[in-house]
Order: C-alpha cells, then structure tokens, then sequence
C-alpha cells in the first residue's frame, strides 16, 4: 500500500491491499531508531496525557496536518496548548463509546493477527520519539518480532458506522497515523489490522514513503509552531471546530470590536454574506425539486429511478409528548420542584445592514 503527495499540498491514499500471507525469515537492524522518552508501563493516565501535550503523538497525525475527519486542527490545537480542560470531557470508561471498545479488543486483535500470519508481537510499553524532531511523539500498539518484512502492528476496530471506510483499503487518517510512526521508528513496513463488525479481520500492509514522510513532517511542524508561538488554527467549518471554538469562546464580554479597517476580514464577510445566499437559494431549489416527485407521487409510499436511486414518503408511528404547559398549569409547584438551570450558549448572528 502506498500513499502518496499531492501537487496541492493535500495527502491521498493510494490503493491498499489486504495481506495475510505468514512470515518467519529473521529481523534485521534498521537506523534511525526512535527514543524511548518514557515507559508507560506503570504511568497514570493523567501523566500520559501530559507526556502527550509535550508533542505531536502517532493518533495527532492527521488532525495536526488538518485530515482528521473527527477531529480539527483547532481541537487539537486546544489540547496541545493546555486548553484542553475547557473540552468537554471523555470518559475512558464510557462503554458507549467507540475508543473503549477500541482499547478492551486491542488484545484480541493482536492476537489473532499473530494467528492468522504467524507473526509474532509484544507490546511497546512507551512513548516514543523521533531522534531528530523531538515534537514527533508517538504510542506503538505493537512490535512484530518474527518478520523482516514488517515490524509494527496497528490493531483498530470499526463498527457499523465506521466499516463503510475501510471498504476500499485503510482510511487516510490511519495511514497518516501509522506513516507518522514509521517516521519516528525509522522502520519501514507496518500491518494494520481491523475488526470489522466484531466478526470479520482484515490486514492491509503500509510501506515506508519517504516522499510522503518528509512532506507530513513539514506540515506537522507547521502546526506545532503555531502550538509552541499559541497562534490558534483557522477554523475548517467542522462540528470539532465548533466544539472548539465554543470551548474557547465560551463568553461574550459584551464589547464591540470594529474590523472595518481590515481588508481580509471584510472580504471573509462579505464571502460569508454570499455563501448564506447561495445556500438559501439551494434549499430553496431543494424543497422545490422534492415537493414536484412528491406531487406525482401522490399517496405512494416509494419512487424509483432509473439511475437506481428511490425516495420513499411514509407517515411515522403516532408518538406521545409530555404537555408541560398544561402540567406547569395544573401542578405548578411540583412543576418548579423540577426545574434546573440549562447552561447558555454564543449564538452566531449575521446582520447584512
């Protein structure tokens, strides 16, 4: 697999291939080999999220260069420069959540990687990092043993929202992550494995791109400059940047501020006026071009096409709702009993006069 950089600065993945076929030739010494910055064998996960902030970690790779599909680079950004408190926080115990999963299967896929290729894997209990840059941090889920053809081991799982991306080969945001590590290992050949839908694993290989490797740590440096001068990121329009910026921003001080004088940012305004128009007419046309198939759809439940595509226009189930005006009416109060105070939030609001 190999993946490749583009003309205009942006990362694309080339085609992957699954690979399974068991090798047991010996190692060989490679150079450049990673530091061992600290182990994390006995390490609280409060002071591994500290050794974490000091860098730019294996799983930072594609939000750090702005690839990241769930998470921006003003989210990563907050957490790299000590803000991340202001964060909603994650709950490594949450069993709802995907990461938990991830880290309670990570055993069982390793082993069963081993399994199926005969390759041999131990853990890496430690931070590692780059000999050169020493912002290039990065956590190893494993180490093949017993290959010369490759020598680490990315264990992941997707559910059923998430298999959909690895229907053609690895997601870019992991290979990002894994040529991350390759670059500060100096290792040349890394395994991916996944779990599928808790019942189907597949392998893809990731080979060493030096051209790739040396265009990832120049954006990756970008970024962590402006961690290091505390100059945020631009927003990329995302939920995690809307998060971040709530997170950062959560008050108004009530002042006014004057951008007049600033030609790029009454450019950026008057780009946003005509973005707001554009998508109020393409609702608008949307709603249109639905309303003319429903007119001929008539009392039909389903409309098919040629091109193979449907709608479908069905009643849901009658629900219930609680009447809570006619309760505050009629109990008022056990009503205010009841009550409690939902936090306030920033609204965005546009004026064009």
């Amino acid at each position: 697999m190999s993946v490749h950089v583009l003309k205009n600065g942006n990362l694309d993945a080339g085609s992957t291939a699954p690979h399974n076929a068991p090798n047991n030739a010996p190692r060989t010494p490679r150079k450049g080999a990673a530091l061992r910055l600290v182990s994390t064998k006995d390490l609280e996960r409060d002071d591994w999220l500290k050794v974490r902030r000091t860098g730019i970690g294996s799983s930072d790779a594609a939000a750090a260069i702005g690839l990241n599909p769930y998470q921006s680079q003003l989210e990563l950004w907050m957490q790299k420069t000590g803000k991340g408190d202001l964060l909603p926080v994650f709950d490594p115990n949450d069993d709802t959540s995907p990461m938990f999963w991830g880290t309670m299967l990570e055993p069982i896929v390793a082993a069963h990687y081993t399994k199926r290729t005969g390759n041999k894997v131990r853990r890496v209990n430690a931070v590692l990092q780059h000999p050169e840059h020493p912002w290039m941090l990065a956590n190893v889920d494993r180490e093949v043993v017993s290959s010369s053809e490759v020598q680490l081991l990315e264990c992941k799982t997707a559910g059923i929202h998430s298999a959909r991306l690895w229907r053609d080969g690895v997601p870019e945001y992991v290979q990002l992550q894994v040529m991350h590590q390759l670059a500060v290992t100096g290792h040349r050949a890394a395994d991916v494995a996944v779990l599928i839908g808790g019942q189907e694993l597949r392998i893809f290989r990731v080979e060493r791109d030096e051209a790739l490797i040396a265009r990832l740590i120049e954006m990756e440096h970008a970024f962590w400059q402006m961690v290091e001068s505390k100059t945020p990121p631009a927003g990329d329009g995302s939920e995690s940047a809307e998060k971040a910026l709530r997170s950062l921003y959560p008050h108004s001080a009530g002042d006014d501020v004057d951008m007049s004088d600033d030609p790029e940012l009454n450019a950026t305004f008057e780009a946003l006026l005509a973005a707001r128009e554009q998508l109020d007419s393409a609702q608008k046309q949307e709603a249109r071009l639905r309303q003319a198939i429903q007119i001929h759809m008539g009392e039909a439940g389903k409309a098919t096409f040629a091109c193979g595509g449907s709608v479908t226009w069905r009643r849901s189930k009658d629900g219930q709702v609680f009447n809570t005006a006619q309760f505050n009416k009629d109990h008022p109060e056990l009503a205010k009993a009841y009550m409690s105070t939902r936090a306030g939030a920033r609204r965005f609001c546009v004026n064009e006069t």
